[in-house]
């Protein structure tokens, strides 16, 4: 959610650490902040220089004096959890004396209990913030170096946290630690950076380190080391991201989210190159680290995930029953997690996240692992924590995703859903016939994604006249149903429009009180073996005066307006529907005037719950 920046080498490091900011913006953030060190004069202490500011990074950049010379520091863009957005409330936060700076990721628990302790010994607060606690914490422990004061306070602190810590007696390093949210190294050429995101770093380097959970960093100029917590070292192997700078500009677009759904067909033909096998009408999923037999023991699938991945997970479910006659459903990682579920180790379980950071998918994954399950990642970031602490699983190739709301990741991860059913299928009882046909289909989608996109301006105009809602309503049945919550979810997000999602087959049971002329309905109605059954509800919401946008496979009487989209395998029809509609909400956001890539009150990646 929020986003960190770190420095230490030869460069000027405050315009470093402000593009960094500005490459995380799409996170979501309220306030930002820099600190840097100042060099140590003969017979005098080092310093440390701090400029704060509540609101975005331009804001902060304008208050940065001309002359801020130095060559390491920490910067932050703050998402308000504990205090309102304020310069007081605003990272990197400093002991009474200016000497530590830290800025933090994550939340502590414990933090009332901790600055009443402060309190009581005479520590005078700055700010309303759980993170201003651990900075006393730091600056109070009595070890001889930094990594032991900082590993002395994180022994007090119970919560997650991604942490860069800055001192004016050690100003040859930066120390780092992470325990729930992510902490990412990126080795330079005698320079070494510290961020949560690597589009804060591939701007200047492609190797990095991903710190684990309960692992901690030194940084310096030219020479890292990792250690855990309690002080032993570990083994830190760089890898290569394969994202380039490029790929988190817009391209030419006016928002990320119109460059991402643009990207859409390029994107699913990512994740469906290298993985198809014609000879066997199946497909190559070798990271899943599930051998045929194994397989074939698996009598239940339970996937996980939360927002846009848990409809993704809906949809994939659908999949597995439908080709691999497993039964499968999908549910919240967040109510999973608290409910004590009963784990069965015939079970396979799945955890869908677009970040691979997300908190509640990472703690389900992690409760999961301790009572013995097996456990599949789907996750778009390569080296993510699911993705280290999963079994094995599937990346989705959808590339870097910017905008908050998520649009070809979200398609992404229902395709490669439709690879995990089809391998799935084709190991039990699925045909080769319909093996064969689910690949034909699959390939035919990037070109229907191509002709649905070439409609935008039909689908421009429709958003408009549906603008002036207070309220919508979307409906599907089966197949149609997790594409309605989905494309519901996208319209709240950046509209800011009430919108509900039901299942077409319950609106006699209470929905149907709502319907009237100003409340529009989006209907989903795939040319399947429901198609009369959707045609139904189609019938009641009119007779009741009810106003109907349906996105259908051709047009529909009933409805007074409709998106044709082009035919594919019934099976995979829910990933092309759910396309128009990215689209719909987004002409409707703009009409609006909405801040479509920065929501309020969203964050990109939830790493806290």
């Amino acid at each position: 959610m929020c986003g960190i920046v770190g420095y230490i080498g030869k460069r000027d490091v405050a315009p470093l650490l402000l593009e960094g900011l500005q490459r995380l913006e799409y996170r979501g953030y309220d306030s930002a902040g820099i600190a840097i060190t100042g060099k140590a004069a003969a017979g005098r202490p080092g310093t440390l220089k701090t400029v704060k500011a509540k609101g975005r990074v331009r804001d902060l950049e304008a208050r940065v004096p001309k002359r801020f010379a130095g060559t390491t520091g920490i910067a932050h863009t703050r998402w308000a959890t504990h205090g309102a957005p304020s310069d007081e409330n605003a990272h990197p936060h400093l002991d009474v004396d200016g000497k530590v700076a830290v800025v933090h990721n994550g939340i502590i628990d414990n933090a009332a209990e901790l600055r009443a302790k402060l309190v009581a010994d005479g520590v005078a607060f700055l700010s309303e913030t759980d993170t201003e606690v651990l900075v006393h914490l730091i600056s109070r422990a009595q070890a001889a170096t930094l990594e032991e004061k900082v590993r002395e306070a994180l022994k007090a602190v119970e919560g997650t946290y991604g942490i860069a810590v800055l001192h004016a007696d050690f100003n040859d390093r930066i120390v780092v630690a992470r325990n729930g949210s992510p902490v990412v190294l990126g080795i330079g050429e005698k320079e070494m950076f510290v961020a949560s995101d690597v589009a804060a770093l591939v701007a200047h380097t492609r190797q990095i380190v991903t710190l684990d959970d309960g692992e901690m960093a030194t940084l310096k100029a030219d020479d890292f080391r990792t250690y855990t917590t309690e002080g032993s070292t570990t083994t830190a192997t760089p890898t290569t991201v394969e994202w380039e700078a490029e790929s988190y500009d817009m391209g030419g677009h006016d928002t990320y989210m119109h460059k991402e759904i643009s990207e859409q067909a390029d994107a699913v033909d990512r994740v469906l190159r290298g993985r198809i096998d014609d000879r066997f009408s199946t497909v190559h999923l070798g990271g899943l680290n599930l051998d045929a037999r194994e397989a074939r023991g698996v009598r239940r699938i339970k996937i996980l995930g939360c927002g846009t991945s848990y409809h993704a997970g809906m949809i994939g479910a659908g999949l597995i029953e439908e080709l691999a006659r497993i039964p499968a459903d999908a549910e919240p990682a967040s109510e999973f997690r608290y409910r004590n579920p009963v784990v069965d180790p015939d079970t396979l379980y799945v955890a869908v996240s677009q970040s691979g950071e997300t908190y509640d998918v990472l703690a389900a994954v992690q409760e999961l692992k301790r009572k013995g399950a097996r456990v599949l990642g789907v996750v778009n970031v390569v080296g993510s924590a699911i993705a280290r602490e999963a079994d094995g699983g599937m990346y989705v190739h959808a590339g870097p995703e910017v905008c908050v709301v998520s649009t070809k990741c979200f398609t992404n991860t229902v395709v490669a859903f439709a690879l995990l059913a089809l391998h799935l299928g084709r190991i039990r009882d699925l045909s080769v016939a319909d093996g064969k046909r689910i690949i034909d289909g699959l390939r035919r989608l990037p070109e229907q994604i191509g002709e649905i996109l070439a409609a935008e301006d039909e689908i421009k105009k429709l958003a408009e006249e549906y603008a002036g809602a207070q309220s919508m309503m979307f409906i599907g049945r089966v197949r149609g149903y997790p594409v309605a919550l989905e494309a519901s979810l996208k319209l709240k997000e950046i509209s800011y429009i009430h919108a509900e999602a039901y299942p077409a087959s319950e609106l006699k049971h209470g929905p149907l009180a709502l319907i009237e002329p100003a409340l529009p309905t989006v209907a989903i109605v795939p040319d399947d073996d429901l198609l009369e059954k959707n045609r139904a509800a189609l019938e009641e919401i009119k007779a009741r005066s009810g106003r109907i946008l349906a996105v259908a496979h051709r047009e529909q009487a009933k409805a007074d307006h409709t998106i044709v989209v082009p035919k594919n395998e019934n099976e995979l029809d829910p990933i092309l529907m759910g396309i128009p509609l990215q689209l719909l909400a987004y002409h409707t956001a703009l009409a609006m005037g909405r801040d479509i890539d920065k929501p309020r009150n969203l964050a990109k990646s939830v790493t806290v719950e």
